[in-house]
């Protein structure tokens, strides 16, 4: 790569303040000078945003520009994640950009900039532009969208992990390849701390599939981040829960010796439940705040701008913080409950310190003991520099639907140069001609079987073979209801005559059929209809089978559950380990199996009148919630009487009056296509999949001038849909779409099949006579599904203790311990 040559402006602005140029920012510019797109991967702190805006910077200089005016129109985009983060950058970025006194101006467009701005960003757009996925595509939606990108010189993709592996990634590399189209020459810039391909992150970033174009920069590495697993002062590390709220004193303590505190949830309800405990605790009266998604815009932006000024001690938040922002006073990140990822755990401690030769001192707070042992191999991998993530798939046909008609909206299409358009993305490479043809005839006429109804006709083809909106008003109704994030919504549980028990998660609701049972609110309910929103149930005799807790959770990935177990196989580490986890393995080793990689552990015991069987896994909760409603499925068709299933991370565990002999024929890998296929089409979760599709696809509005569908309103109309394509087009794109996210998104199959493949070679069953010291943590969450996750520490604990004494006895059967 050939040396950047820096504009004295830029380098005495960082002469200025102390600084020295990092290599990695100079070879960011020096791609961008010799006509280069970059890919660029540096720690947290390493100013990777300041060195993908430097060529922007650059071009504006008057060393550079000589004669010349500067730049006119849009120069730059940034595409954010997040809107937090976007604004966050253009508070760090105005700072130079004034100090320098460079001709630059800069504004955010995101779902809340007023609409009067956003017009009038269009008309006279600013030099750099700061934005999200869904912004940038209504953008292209308007006929403007060629003059107002036609001048564009770069796109700065910052935290690119985050986007290319789901479907806001699709959509954003879908709007990338039309930018290309609009601006030939414009250069892609990525950024991201925490790829664990740079590789694969550098083919997505690239334009036609052409690797070879974009620059891979690798950053300096900064100072190894300081981390801690904090533990009970007893030193008894909890058997069950993971809202570890034993660790409130002990926190509350650390914020007061600290300037500034992130505490981090795996979930908003996590961050409600531990923001309310620490207020408990908060006999100072010191200044807490709490950010997380379903926060009003004005209470996020108060607190974002709290953080700014240095006003707050502590902020507890989820992953509406984990990317890119920088508040340079937060001195210690807490990580609550396990990090269920390496790469996750160094984004969110990145937070701390954030500059290259400091030193970020992160807190982890281990729920239960398994989460001790996750957090003890996330914080190995960080120290060796592993990373983790999601894999890359095939790009969502919903998604791909939603831009074929913002592309419409902007003007007529041409099949041919679209569908070139498109696979030129590395997500819809593999789109061939009679695929596309299909997306198009579906936003055409809404498919085969709706094409006589004219709501779903959006856009036709004339003589000529192009196609055009059918009318104007449906860029309008596009604009209105485009978007990628669908709300999960929450269900009503009612009997038939209308009492009302409360509400259930729609993900677990979905998951169920009629005749299902399970424990709500202290009644064991069974199932009798999903309909409109509401779960109609009527009482039961019957003990109930299935665990009623849910809730949206961070997947363990694959990496850390292979570490975990690493762990356990590691004898000779135990001695490190606290003395009750280390007996608790210790016990279990002697008693039973230890569950290697590679391996499947299978448990089973009898315990109060039932028999269990718990199987070791590591697959994560949602493919486990998944395995346990088809084992179930398959021991009672061949007679063994199940009752119930609960679920972890790290295991699932199964009851019925029979006792399992043999795990093999449940776990045969048959299950995928038989039990499976007939599972997702009998309970609502392809129906719920189809919704989403649906939505995103844009066959469903849920915004009319004026009024919002309710969530009611929009499910009632997807599911009169979804009946008639199941009867009469069952190939349609979006029933194609729907699997693909059933299959992915709410079951986790691929996990499934490499765990079935895994049984099918490598299983170890062993039958004792009482509970393993390693199903106690399953156990105890079985008949605590009703209390809220977070709100049973305590139970928790006692259920625990009492398991515990069984399971940690050695040598003596279960009916000789007094179990309460």
């Amino acid at each position: 790569m050939s040396k950047a040559a820096v504009p004295p402006e830029i380098s005495d602005w960082f002469a200025g303040r102390g600084w020295r140029i990092r290599q990695h920012q100079l070879d960011m510019l020096a791609a961008a000078d010799a006509g280069q797109h970059a890919m660029l991967v540096a720690d947290t702190g390493a100013g990777k945003t300041l060195a993908g805006f430097l060529p922007t910077l650059a071009d504006f200089c008057p060393s550079r520009l000589g004669d010349k005016a500067p730049p006119e129109g849009l120069h730059t985009l940034y595409v954010s994640p997040l809107k937090a983060l976007a604004h966050d950058v253009q508070r760090n970025l105005v700072t130079p950009v004034e100090e320098m006194g460079l001709p630059i101006r800069i504004e955010t467009r995101s779902g809340d900039t007023p609409s009067d701005r956003k017009k009038r960003q269009r008309a006279r757009p600013p030099h750099v532009l700061l934005t999200t996925p869904e912004s940038l595509s209504l953008l292209l939606s308007f006929e403007d969208s060629f003059t107002l990108f036609a001048g564009l010189k770069r796109v700065v993709v910052d935290e690119i992990h985050a986007f290319a592996t789901q479907k806001r990634g699709d959509l954003l590399a879908l709007a990338l390849s039309r930018l290309q189209a609009i601006a030939p020459d414009m250069q892609r810039a990525a950024l991201s701390a925490t790829v664990s391909d740079p590789e694969g992150y550098r083919g997505w970033i690239a334009p036609w599939g052409d690797v070879g174009s974009v620059e891979l920069v690798q950053g300096e590495k900064g100072a190894e981040p300081q981390l801690e697993i904090l533990l009970p002062d007893e030193e008894r590390v909890p058997w069950g829960g993971h809202a570890a709220t034993w660790a409130i004193p002990q926190l509350y303590q650390r914020i007061r010796d600290n300037r500034t505190t992130l505490v981090f949830t795996n979930t908003r309800f996590l961050a409600e439940y531990i923001f309310r405990n620490l207020w408990d605790a908060n006999e100072d009266n010191l200044p807490i705040g709490i950010h997380h998604g379903s926060l009003s815009k004005e209470a996020r932006r108060k607190v974002e701008g709290a953080m700014a000024r240095g006003e707050l001690r502590a902020l507890v938040c989820t992953a509406s913080l984990d990317l890119g922002v920088d508040w340079g006073d937060v001195d210690l990140v807490v990580q609550m409950g396990a990090p269920k990822g390496s790469s996750r755990l160094l984004q969110r401690i990145g937070r701390a310190g954030h500059r290259l030769d400091t030193p970020s001192r992160a807190l982890l707070v281990p729920g239960n003991r398994f989460e001790f042992l996750e957090a003890t191999a996330a914080l190995q991998a960080v120290e060796e520099g592993q990373r983790d993530g999601e894999d890359f798939r095939p790009g969502g046909l919903d998604v791909l639907a939603q831009h074929v008609m913002a592309c419409a909206c902007a003007a007529p299409l041409h099949e041919d140069e679209v569908l070139a358009e498109v696979r030129s993305c590395w997500p819809y490479a593999h789109i061939d001609k009679a695929q596309f043809s299909r997306v198009l005839e579906f936003v055409a006429t809404g498919g085969y079987a709706l094409r006589a109804y004219d709501k779903f006709k959006r856009i036709t083809r004339d003589k000529h073979g192009t196609w055009r909106l059918t009318h104007p008003e449906q860029s309008h109704r596009h604009r209105m209801n485009a978007g990628i994030i669908v709300d999960s919504e929450m269900l009503n549980v009612r009997f038939r005559n209308g009492r009302s028990l409360g509400k259930v998660e729609e993900r677990f609701a979905a998951s169920l059929r009629p005749g299902d049972t399970f424990q709500f609110s202290g009644v064991n309910l069974e199932v009798e209809l999903l309909k409109d929103m509401e779960l109609i149930v009527r009482a039961s005799k019957k003990a109930a089978s299935i665990p009623s807790y849910s809730g949206l959770r961070l997947p363990l990935t694959t990496h850390l559950a292979d570490r975990v177990q690493g762990l356990l196989m590691d004898r000779a580490g135990w001695g490190r380990f606290p003395d009750d986890v280390r007996e608790w393995l210790e016990v279990q080793d002697w008693r039973s199996h230890l569950p290697g990689p590679d391996r499947l552990l299978v448990e089973s015991f009898p315990h109060a009148k039932r028999h269990y069987t718990v199987y070791y896994t590591f697959t994560g909760w949602n493919a486990n919630q998944s395995l346990g409603m088809l084992i179930t499925a398959r021991m009672e068709a061949l007679g063994l009487m199940p009752g119930g299933f609960v679920a972890n991370d790290y295991s699932l565990a199964v009851w019925g009056l029979k006792p399992v002999t043999d795990p093999r024929p449940l776990l045969s890998p048959d299950i995928l296509t038989e039990e499976f296929i007939d599972w997702v089409q009998e309970s609502h979760l392809l129906r719920r999949a189809f919704r989403e599709v649906a939505v995103i696809g844009g066959l469903v509005e849920r915004q009319h001038p004026g009024k919002r569908k309710t969530g009611r309103q929009v499910t009632f109309s997807t599911d009169l849909i979804y009946d008639v394509l199941r009867k009469y087009e069952p190939d349609h794109v979006l029933i194609q779409a729907a699997w693909a996210d059933a299959r992915s998104k709410m079951t986790d199959v691929a996990r499934l099949g490499d765990l079935l493949d895994t049984a099918a070679e490598r299983l170890d069953h062993v039958t004792l006579d009482y509970v393993s010291p390693l199903a106690v943590p399953v156990m105890v969450m079985i008949g605590r599904e009703a209390v809220p996750q977070g709100g049973a520490d305590d139970e928790l604990l006692l259920e625990a203790e009492t398991l515990a004494g069984a399971a940690m006895r050695v040598g003596q059967p279960e009916e000789d311990v007094d179990l309460g």
